[in-house]
């Protein structure tokens, strides 16, 4: 269902036209655009079969637990990146895609082969996400491979097999973004669902609410859902590096290398069975809402190639649009319109997701290095990035549900934190001092320098704990060696004694044959 049917409609308002404003007025825009008609946005399902029940919004929330990246983007990495390093040795080279190329230079070409088999992917099954309802069990599918590709770690441990690494971790990286697509696209129907946007969207339909509180209402709930499934999602994936950073004691990983590289491994393996059991109740209680329509005569894949076409053609004239690259066609022709959104069409935004996710994968590669990839120091980096996360997040939703403020304010706000992290990371190509250097800051950079000073008084304990067994131990050689003497001296007396004995004894018989002689 398209959020407007008419076309034909156009924009006489000056005010709508000629106003330099941050956000074309919604309410002038929606009425100017369809006065007459009173349509629901799609994915409002008011059939009670179709209601989301609290046990399915939370099982909503767990699946970012599950797929929350915590092993596939973040510790999958580190430990291939950890196998290129000892592969490459002093060199610091391997033969990859037929050149001889640096263990950075592999691992960020990792990332683009993972991006393009992305791209040609989402071109044949991205209209699952928006028709018919093949969405769950795509999700469902690639979740078992995300699944198996934690599980594959098992059997990869040693430098020598850093190419089935290298084929592990683009197979983990492509299942982990697909179900955070998947998982990204049940969220519009999951919201418009509930009980709560029901009763705001029959109230709509029924004309006793404006359209702009309706699409308060709309845009609150949405934000509501989406906040807290990252809050609890972050605080699931806490329990679970929490869990980790235990294994990683019991396996004692600082020990060596090679227990180093077996607890990244096992940590893996126990990351996807967390995500199956995370997953599973999403998978039971979901109620497999229906997408959007098929065209007439087209297939799936056809729907698809269809809707980036339609896209590819309106978006000159919603200019906007083209920062979401949302899947639905909205069908509207508003040229007197197109000033005012000129005035607002800054596609910053679509260069912003690419961007943090580069600069991301840049950050946690030179991260792996100068923290020596290390398995305990890394889970910690994690576990404060993770917790910071979910406050972060949680403190942005109270603060929008306080004041009201709208999701693209919210969204500016955040992509200025965006562009000061990169260009602080730009930095450090002139200088040395700063730029992602030193391990301080990465620290910073994860809201972890405390923990940092914490870890090194640990360390400190530890060594001076060393000391003192060395002591001990010394000490132990000490007694062991009196212990040995004393038991030869005690062995040299039991013999001086047999001997004496013998002498005695000789002795009473001389005595005895004299006294009878």
């Amino acid at each position: 269902m398209s959020l407007y049917r008419k076309s034909s409609d156009s924009i006489s308002d000056p005010d709508i036209i000629d106003r330099d404003a941050e956000d074309p007025p919604k309410e002038l825009v929606f009425q100017a655009l369809a006065p007459s008609v009173i349509d629901l946005p799609a994915y409002y399902h008011l059939d009670d079969k179709y209601t989301a029940s609290t046990g399915e919004i939370w099982s909503y929330y767990l699946y970012l637990a599950a797929n929350s990246g915590a092993t596939l983007s973040n510790f999958a990495p580190t430990a291939f990146q950890n196998l290129l390093s000892q592969a490459a040795g002093e060199n610091g080279t391997l033969p990859f895609a037929g050149k001889v190329r640096t263990v950075n230079s592999i691992v960020l070409l990792s990332n683009g082969i993972a991006f393009a088999i992305q791209t040609a992917m989402f071109l044949l099954l991205g209209s699952c996400a928006d028709f018919g309802t093949w969405r769950p069990n795509v999700l469902i599918v690639m979740t078992m491979i995300g699944v198996a590709a934690g599980f594959s770690w098992l059997g990869i441990s040693t430098p020598d097999k850093w190419e089935a690494a290298t084929a592990i971790y683009i197979l983990g990286l492509i299942s982990f973004q697909i179900c955070w697509t998947f998982w990204v696209a049940a969220f519009p129907g999951l919201a418009r669902s509930t009980p709560v946007l029901r009763a705001v969207a029959t109230a709509y339909k029924d004309g006793t609410l404006s359209r702009a509180e309706f699409e308060h209402k709309d845009s609150m709930k949405r934000n509501e859902i989406s906040n807290m499934s990252f809050a609890v999602g972050s605080a699931g994936s806490l329990v679970v590096i929490a869990i980790g950073v235990g294994m990683f004691f019991a396996m004692h990983v600082n020990d060596s290398t090679q227990k180093n590289n077996w607890g990244l491994s096992a940590f893996n393996a126990f990351g996807a069975a967390a995500e199956l059991a995370l997953a599973l109740p999403w998978f039971i209680l979901e109620k497999r809402r229906p997408g959007l329509s098929y065209p007439p005569g087209m297939n799936i894949v056809q729907a698809g190639l269809w809707q980036l076409y339609r896209a590819a053609k309106d978006i000159w004239k919603l200019k906007q649009s083209l920062i979401y690259l949302i899947g639905e066609s909205t069908y509207i022709q508003v040229p007197k319109c197109r000033q005012a959104l000129k005035n607002n069409a800054r596609p910053v935004y679509f260069l912003l997701g690419d961007a943090l996710n580069t600069t991301i994968t840049i950050v946690s590669t030179l991260q792996n290095e100068v923290q020596a990839f290390n398995s305990l120091i890394l889970a910690y980096l994690l576990l404060v990035s993770v917790a910071a996360q979910a406050a972060g997040v949680y403190a942005y939703w109270l603060v929008q549900r306080r004041y009201g403020i709208s999701t693209k304010a919210m969204l500016n706000f955040a992509s200025g934190t965006v562009v000061l992290m990169t260009i602080y990371g730009l930095v450090g190509i002139w200088t040395r001092k700063i730029g992602f250097h030193s391990r301080w800051e990465f620290w910073v950079f994860q809201k972890g320098s405390e923990l940092e000073e914490n870890e090194a008084e640990l360390e400190n304990k530890k060594a001076m704990l060393g000391e003192k067994n060395k002591i001990i131990r010394e000490l132990k050689e000490q007694f062991a060696e009196k212990e040995s003497e004393l038991e030869e001296k005690e062995a040299e007396l039991e013999e001086k004694e047999a001997k004496l004995e013998e002498k005695g004894a000789k002795v009473e018989d001389i005595f005895e044959n004299w006294r009878n002689g």
